[in-house]
């Protein structure tokens, strides 16, 4: 059977069963796999919509729930196996891997939540969540780096745009679950148990290393203009979300118009397919116009071949004769030649091995700003379940602002993964800078709270939800452009553990501790047996009045950065990945171009 597609002016084609196979097989739909996996991805950042079911189920106190909150974005945040791993295997390896990890942890958290099991010891509850966690480092590793490596020259857009989809499943569960299950958070993490689960096994195939060939007619203003289309769908799909969020607050919603709107996320998050197929259309009619054009032949001179071949022979026979010598040696220098470059990398921009990038002073800088960043606005996003009900705020507008923390998270990761490669491509603007702008805003949102302003949670949630969904875009492609591709997987993971660093020093240590002491006073200077709820602006004023210390402090660590890599970021640091960079010349005069032909250079 052959269906007709065509577009506009520019001809048809007939959709053959070849066809559909260069569409599954295509960079494109991987880009779609990627983008479905991330929409099932960011289970932590709905904490907040049952993290009171956990409370009040299993009667733990706040800081407890603050300690399994921990324990959540420790598991999220350390995947420096998951990183390991996927420098070595296929990334759908990785994907069923984390795919059991999810399953196992989520799944024995609902059976003790709906009473299925015995009351498991608060140790055991860690160890659940931070499994299940866990499962989610395999997925941002496996879909998200292999997806820089294959459009290294989008990476900024790539990264802001996948991590925008991550950012916004948190809506898309919420609606989901509401589809399903009704308004009940105890089947809430059930959904979270299994579906994941199902969309890793569903598309995990598609992802892989596919790197975009040097020799191509695909220009990077052309891929580029691909992401845009998915970005023009996913803000579809944020602004649908949005909207049945304030609806769905507002209005007393039937299960009938909860599977409505289910099914209209369902069919919005399908849409870029229509983008894969116009692609690898796209591609398809290049391929037959170059083949209706004459080759051409490229004669070269034949001394010129000859002095090659014969310097590539006596190159060979000098190897040859050198590695006995160089195995016996290569033993016995291995570690001290391992521990000598360690302390002595690379220009910024080339490859950096994993010890040259770990005790590099950049790294550490960004690594730090990120604790004291990451850590804050983290800390607001646990808690803001918590911080609403402390203020006033009615249940249903407190499950509001949860919601619409996935939205601000989506906006703030699609605005800096965009912004900051217009701005650094145009510009030369450094996204170093463009973190320490994200701190400054985001001490805006931590002194609403810490001074409880009436009315004032709606725009500090905006303001958390957006900081914290634009650092990490910033932050991947900082790691990437300083320390270079060939171990991105494991220094990707090694910058996300300065997340949970932050949120155990601040949500746990100080959040949870300065809330049970405010709940103590009010309650009789014990906790023991009676309500834990802490009310009024105290609740959290001392915990974010230290937050908003703390990213400034980030901040100044990094303008640090920012001087550091200033001469850097304002040379061409995407040069090594254009075509003219490919050519590898040879002596005598004689290069290969890309295409892998000699050519004499002119």
């Amino acid at each position: 059977m052959k269906l007709a597609f065509g577009s506009g002016g520019g001809g048809g084609a007939m959709v053959t069963p070849r066809f559909a196979r260069q569409v599954v097989l295509g960079r494109w739909f991987m880009v779609f796999s990627a983008v479905m996996i991330l929409s099932a991805s960011g289970a932590t950042f709905i904490f907040g919509m049952y993290s009171k079911v956990l409370k009040t189920s299993l009667g733990y106190d706040q800081r407890t729930l603050n300690t399994l909150a921990f324990f959540k974005d420790l598991g999220y945040n350390v995947g420096i196996l998951a990183g390991l791993i996927n420098e070595v295997t296929p990334p759908w390896v990785g994907l069923s891997i984390g795919a059991a990890l999810n399953l196992f942890g989520y799944l024995m958290i609902y059976l003790a939540v709906d009473g299925r099991t015995a009351r498991p010891p608060v140790w055991l509850m860690c160890i659940y969540i931070c499994v299940g966690a866990n499962s989610q480092s395999f997925t941002n590793t496996c879909a998200l780096v292999t997806c820089v490596k294959n459009f290294p020259e989008s990476r900024g857009i790539t990264l802001g745009l996948l991590k925008s989809f991550t950012g916004l499943s948190g809506a898309i569960f919420a609606q989901l679950y509401l589809a399903i299950y009704g308004d009940n958070a105890k089947s809430l993490v059930l959904l979270i148990a299994w579906l994941p689960v199902t969309v890793s096994i569903l598309f995990g195939h598609a992802v892989r290393i596919m790197p975009h060939p040097r020799n191509s007619s695909t220009s990077t203003a052309t891929t580029n203009s691909a992401f845009y289309r998915f970005l023009y769908i996913s803000i579809a799909l944020a602004g649908f979300l949005l909207v049945m969020i304030v609806v769905q607050q507002r209005i007393n919603f039937s299960h009938a118009a909860y599977a409505v709107s289910g099914a209209a996320v369902l069919l919005l998050l399908f849409l870029p397919l229509t983008v894969v197929v116009k692609q690898e259309y796209m591609i398809l009619n290049e391929l037959e116009e170059s083949l209706q054009e004459p080759p051409t032949l490229t004669i070269e001179e034949p001394a010129a071949l000859q002095m090659v071949e014969q310097e590539q022979q006596n190159a060979t026979v000098e190897k040859d004769a050198e590695l006995p010598q160089q195995q016996l040696a290569s033993s016995s220098s291995s570690l001290r030649s391992c521990l000598k470059h360690m302390f002595t990398p690379p220009p910024r921009g080339e490859d950096y091995t994993i010890l040259q990038a770990l005790v590099s002073v950049d790294m550490l800088l960004l690594f730090m700003a990120t604790i004291c960043g990451a850590g804050g606005t983290l800390t607001a996003i646990d808690n803001m379940g918590q911080i609403g009900q402390s203020l006033g705020y009615p249940a249903k507008t407190i499950n509001t602002f949860v919601s619409l923390i996935s939205i601000w998270n989506y906006a703030g990761r699609i605005v800096s993964g965009f912004t900051s490669e217009i701005l650094l491509s145009r510009y030369k603007f450094p996204r170093t800078l463009m973190v320490t702008m994200v701190l400054l805003l985001s001490c805006v949102g931590h002194l609403l709270i810490a001074f409880g302003v009436p009315q004032s949670l709606y725009l500090a949630s905006v303001l958390v939800g957006f900081c914290f969904g634009a650092l990490w875009p910033l932050v991947y492609a900082i790691i990437s452009e300083i320390f270079g591709l060939k171990y991105y997987s494991t220094l990707y993971n090694f910058g996300t553990v300065a997340s949970p660093i932050g949120a155990y020093l601040l949500n746990v240590r100080v959040s949870g501790y300065f809330y049970d002491v405010e709940a103590a006073k009010q309650h009789g200077g014990t906790l023991a047996g009676v309500d834990k709820t802490c009310m009024g602006v105290e609740c959290f004023k001392k915990s974010f009045l230290i937050v908003t210390g703390v990213t400034v402090l980030g901040m100044v660590v990094s303008l640090v950065l920012v001087w550091r890599t200033r001469k850097f970021y304002k040379g061409d640091i995407y040069a090594r990945f254009r075509d003219n960079a490919s050519a590898k010349v040879l002596p005598a005069g004689i290069s290969i171009a890309s295409e892998g032909q000699p050519r004499k250079e002119a």
